[in-house]
């Protein structure tokens, strides 16, 4: 039944075969590069120092650890085939022949949104809530052009849920507090000329 769903599912939203164009351009840049927007993101957060920010970004840099942990770990225990690999659909995107379930990329945006949504800050669950809706663009992209499995998304975001809800425990948020303190001290140490003169908050 799951594989039925599975193929049933990735029949509707993978790409036809004669792909081209911005279509074909405008998916791939989908698939493989908006997810830079997290890491960028999660930078920025950092670099503009507000208080709750810096604890928000490492807060949600720990789900993501969190959720690529288990995502790895899913793919080790039990192995699942990518849609080509299997000879099914039409692949637009060069991709390795490793599992496919859950999707990486889709952990890594979805947990990071989700870990940000959970915040006291008003701005920083609306840049998570951004990040979401990018998350599910990125989502379709890579089984719009045939490299992953409509569940392979859905597993993502499963897992990146319960991460993120482990980042907000109090032992999540303890361990991003102390995380938060040892990284300042480097970030201050390390970049102590830029921070004296002005040009880093510190």
């Amino acid at each position: 039944m799951f594989d039925y769903l599975n193929q049933s599912l990735f029949a509707l939203f993978n790409a036809a075969p004669g792909l081209s164009g911005w279509r074909l351009h405008g998916a791939i840049f989908a698939a493989e590069w908006v997810i830079m927007v997290v890491p960028v993101g999660l930078v920025l957060m950092w670099a503009n120092g507000a208080p709750g920010q810096r604890e928000a970004a490492v807060r949600a840099l720990l789900a993501a650890v969190i959720a690529l942990t288990i995502s790895k770990l899913i793919g080790l225990m039990w192995f699942h085939p990518r849609p080509f690999m299997a000879g099914i659909g039409h692949s637009f995107l060069h991709h390795a022949p490793d599992s496919s379930f859950p999707s990486d990329h889709a952990t890594s945006m979805f947990s990071v949104a989700l870990a940000l949504m959970l915040s006291q800050l008003r701005e920083v669950r609306r840049f998570g809530l951004a990040l979401l809706a990018l998350g599910v663009v990125v989502a379709w992209a890579r089984v719009f052009l045939g490299v992953h499995w409509p569940l392979d998304m859905i597993a993502a975001f499963v897992v990146s849920a319960f991460a993120a809800l482990l980042a907000d425990t109090r032992a999540g948020q303890a361990l991003a507090a102390a995380l938060v303190a040892m990284m300042q001290t480097i970030y201050r140490r390390v970049l102590a000329a830029p921070i004296a003169r002005g040009w880093l908050r510190p």
